[in-house]
């Protein structure tokens, strides 16, 4: 197997499906070259409705180079209301035309704001605010420029994936190892795992200053002076935390939350740590924790590759999960509530299913009620965990740190659509995924390029 780029491998992605030589290229020259089309799920209200049985206004934005955390704090201090009134269902580039759903907790249509570089739709009202995932997947039109376009059949016949019937077999019908993509543990400074696997130790020092301190070289000076100060306050007996908040860029509120809590409460206890942590917004608490169970997923993932075991079909033990059969046309999306363990003659079932996309298999998002699998898949899932020194019970933490865990498939299909520019130094992939899988998993094959640029 061809092995990944250094710094995919610092985020458990250790290896390539395909080895293939890739096309090279250049991704987001402009904001249309990546568009995002969420395929939504939800079923609203009129307008009009009740707002007492339906309290949450839904809208649905299209962006343009907006950050989604961004948007959001420019609708809500536009309406004068807590950031936590808007809620949302998914995360997405900013830098990229993206179409995606919104809630607005007790907000009247006529209050809605105009927003620069954004086109707002008043769709309806519903009964609850988007919780995140809240979405069947998204939909992705991409233009890679500066490309080298002759090896796209190639790596696309690499990443192949059939029925074993090859009468029926679509040659665009294609999977990857269904990792989490590098951004998942920030693009230029990869540390919410790190901040995460603090937080599961109760070290809560340690994640605030893996977060605000930890520079890395490719921020921008002025921000790796900020956090140097931060590391370096940090190791005197008398931290000067209101020197911290004033060297710290405004652009990073969040940091400077955290340091402005320091500066109030003090710095003595566990429970100022925490206290500071807790600055940030309940859906970048709850990231922390799913940027560790993230990390880990992608070791195990890594791990039954490097053995040699498949990903595409069971072996003993696996725990297998069905496809959601309610899922949109065309987006092959696993239903993890639905789940068998593949023993004796089902392995043999199991694995029909897996050939034609009615099922797949799984690995852990550590949680308090993860149970492993057997045989040797679950070997390997011990094995991680032990080796990153986590247990499940570890995950038993306060407020929105705490999290059950959950199950994920292991292997990413689509159905990709290819077209290359007549102009030849550029192609265009048009491709369907299910909601919490990454776009960049499947364009770092086609690609090869480091994480950085995808």
């Amino acid at each position: 197997m061809r092995e990944a780029h250094p710094a995919e491998r610092r985020v458990g992605i250790e290896y390539y499906r395909s080895d293939a030589a890739g096309t090279g290229g250049r991704l987001r020259t402009r904001p249309e070259d990546f568009r995002v089309r969420e395929l939504e799920t939800t079923s609203p209200a009129p307008l009009d409705a009740d707002t007492g049985d339906y309290p949450h206004l839904l809208v649905r934005a299209t962006l343009r180079k907006w950050d989604t955390n961004d948007f959001a704090n420019r609708v809500s201090n536009a309406l004068g209301i807590s950031r936590e009134r808007v809620s949302w269902a998914g995360t997405k580039d900013k830098h990229a035309v993206t179409t995606q759903l919104f809630t607005l907790a007790n907000v009247a249509p006529d209050d809605v704001p105009a927003v620069a570089a954004a086109d707002i739709e008043l769709v309806g009202r519903v009964g609850r605010a988007l919780y995140f995932g809240d979405l069947a997947g998204n939909a992705f039109e991409i233009r890679v420029r500066d490309a080298t376009p002759e090896t796209v059949d190639e790596v696309t016949a690499a990443l192949r994936v059939g029925t074993g019937d090859e009468s029926h077999d679509d040659p665009a019908d294609v999977a990857v190892p269904n990792y989490f993509g590098h951004q998942r543990f920030g693009s230029r400074r990869p540390v919410t795992h790190k901040v995460g696997l603090c937080l599961t130790r109760g070290e809560w020092r340690e994640a605030v200053l893996a977060y605000a301190g930890t520079p890395a070289d490719a921020e921008p000076e002025a921000t790796r002076d900020a956090r140097t100060f931060v590391d370096q306050q940090a190791e005197t007996d008398d931290p000067d935390w209101a020197a911290a908040v004033e060297r710290m860029p405004g652009a990073l509120r969040f940091e400077r939350s955290m340091l402005h809590r320091l500066n109030e409460d003090g710095d003595a206890t566990p429970e100022a740590w925490r206290h500071a942590l807790e600055a940030v917004p309940t859906n970048l608490q709850r990231l922390f924790v799913n940027a560790a169970q993230s990390y880990a997923f992608n070791r195990i993932v890594s791990e039954r590759l490097r053995r040699g075991l498949p990903i595409a079909r069971p072996v003993e033990g696996d725990v297998v999960c069905f496809a959601d059969g309610d899922a949109p046309a065309d987006l092959s999306r696993p239903d993890t509530d639905r789940t068998q363990v593949a023993t004796g003659r089902r392995v043999d079932v199991m694995t029909r299913h897996c050939d034609r996309g009615r099922a797949f298999v799984t690995a852990p998002l550590v949680g308090v009620d993860t149970e492993f699998a057997a045989g040797e898949p679950g070997e390997i899932e011990r094995s991680v965990l032990d080796d990153l020194g986590l247990a499940p019970a570890d995950f038993d933490l306060p407020g929105a740190f705490h999290s059950t865990g959950t199950r994920r498939a292991v292997l990413l299909r689509t159905r990709v659509g290819v077209e290359t520019d007549p102009a030849g130094d550029a192609y265009d992939l048009s491709f369907s995924l299910p909601s919490g899988s990454y776009a960049t998993v499947l364009l770092r094959e086609y690609l090869k390029v480091p994480p950085t640029e995808l």
